[in-house]
């Protein structure tokens, strides 16, 4: 009969030695599994852009081929009241626990081209990283989940059923998924849904998104005169709809940082004191941070430091603003309207329909009588916190530590991914997040990347989550 120390040491040399296979696995399958990713990625599956609307098809039935390709069962395209929705499923045994897999298939708008270093839509692996918009968010990221499913699949370690659903609204709302997952409510049925489309902390310091916020965002249109005027004739006389504009938003933020909307923080949790202590845990340098924003100073809620302020509190921002001339050289009007486009992030509680309102009857509120003022709503969505001790949580924890090494840091991500929410809200269950970004993939910009080493330990987190799993 084996003793302790005996049993460990067996126990440590399969693991040692399922690691090592798993490496090379990866390894010598890298130049096919790049081929397949760069195929999806040549794909300009831009869904805000309405000139590409023949490549969301294009691009969901590829990846429909390259699920098939990877041991699904089956796969299908399907149709929704937008974009299609790319659905495949492994069943191994009616009576095991099922996860879905979330992605989303289509990227953000490339502009400006000028500012690549390489064509946006023709990857290229250079220095280490794999360069190319969707590199990283989202098509990078999901193909790390397909690939990790192929290995537990084609070496017979999958004790659980996989459905994947691959959507492409993601970056302009998922404004279609929710009725979707209303609709196929038993298709999607499932114990838990997995989503790689986070960010770590950094290479060297993995972690686990466990909270997003919320977001609310609108359009405000201020009109003065019925048209531009002379501001020479009319100066100082009628109100110019710019500066109206600017005072109305300044007026929204106070010196302390706070919202001063009334009722804004009613729902607003306090930060428990043990996540407190877990943030104090968190490396950060706030001196590198403000090098590398090239500030000399930060600002936000007084009371708050930087990481809480990002992950636990809720912001006010002007997204965009624009009105009068503003081309070459010199016209001097008072313009007729000025517009700007405003967003809240939310945290968890606040419920982005109640602050949108609220939004809207403020500025209504307090607008002078000199101009109109006009507040559309856009798309919003509700913030998520995932629970520690939740089971696939913590199997994503021991994926990720065989994987980097280091036990991953719970953290609470400023971002938001709104169906996150919504999937707890329509199918009843939690999401895991598990991604694998970095502040210096450059998601949203020119130049977005993915580290070579990075995708390639998301493969084998993923493949160890698998096993995690099961247990």
């Amino acid at each position: 009969m084996l003793d302790s120390p005996q049993k460990y040491a067996i126990f440590a040399n399969r693991t040692f030695n399922l690691n090592m296979m798993i490496k090379q696995y990866i390894k010598e399958n890298e130049e096919r599994i790049l081929d397949e990713l760069f195929s999806l990625i040549r794909i300009p599956s831009v869904s805000a852009q309405p000139e590409h609307h023949a490549d969301m098809l294009r691009c969901a039935e590829r990846w429909k081929e390259l699920l098939l390709m990877a041991g699904v069962d089956k796969a299908e395209v399907m149709p929704s009241d937008g974009n299609p929705m790319v659905y495949a499923e492994k069943m191994v045994d009616p009576a095991a626990k099922t996860l879905l897999i979330y992605g989303h298939y289509d990227v953000m708008p490339a502009e400006p081209f000028e500012l690549w270093k390489s064509e946006p839509f023709e990857p290229v692996v250079r220095d280490g990283h794999i360069w190319a918009r969707g590199a990283d968010d989202d098509k990078g990221q999901s193909f790390i989940q397909a690939k990790a499913f192929e290995y537990v699949v084609k070496n017979g370690l999958l004790k659980h059923n996989v459905k994947f659903i691959l959507e492409g609204e993601e970056e302009i709302g998922s404004g279609s998924l929710g009725a979707f997952c209303q609709k196929h409510k038993e298709l999607l049925k499932s114990d838990v849904i997995l989503v790689s489309d986070t960010s770590m902390l950094s290479a060297d310091l993995p972690s686990l998104t466990t909270g997003l916020r919320g977001l609310a965002y609108w359009q405000i249109e201020v009109t003065g005169p019925n048209h531009d005027l002379h501001s020479g004739h009319f100066g100082g006389a009628v109100a110019n709809p710019i500066n109206v504009l600017c005072k109305l938003i300044a007026d929204v933020t106070g010196e302390d940082g706070r919202i001063r909307i009334p009722g804004f923080y009613d729902d607003v949790d306090e930060i428990p004191a043990e996540e407190r202590k877990l943030v104090e845990n968190i490396p950060f340098d706030i001196e590198k941070y403000k090098r590398s924003l090239d500030v000399e100073e930060l600002f936000g809620e007084v009371g708050y430091n930087t990481i809480e302020r990002t992950g636990f509190r809720p912001s006010f921002d002007v997204c965009g603003i624009w009105g009068g001339y503003t081309g070459e050289g010199s016209k001097t009007v008072i313009p007729s309207k000025a517009y700007a486009k405003i967003s809240c992030r939310l945290v968890p509680h606040q419920d982005h329909r109640k602050i949108s309102q609220l939004v809207i009857d403020y500025f209504n509120r307090v607008a002078p009588r000199t101009v109109k003022v006009s507040v559309q709503p856009s798309h919003g969505g509700q913030g998520y916190v995932c629970p520690i001790d939740l089971p696939a949580y913590q199997a994503a924890e021991r994926g990720f530590e065989k994987a980097f090494g280091k036990r991953p840091l719970p953290v609470r991500r400023g971002g938001s991914i709104p169906i996150i929410a919504a999937f707890e809200e329509i199918l009843g269950v939690k999401t895991v997040l598990m991604g694998f970004g970095l502040e210096s993939n450059a998601i949203h910009s020119p130049n977005e990347n993915m580290p070579l080493d990075i995708f390639r330990k998301g493969i084998e987190a993923v493949i160890n989550f698998h096993l995690e799993y099961d247990k």
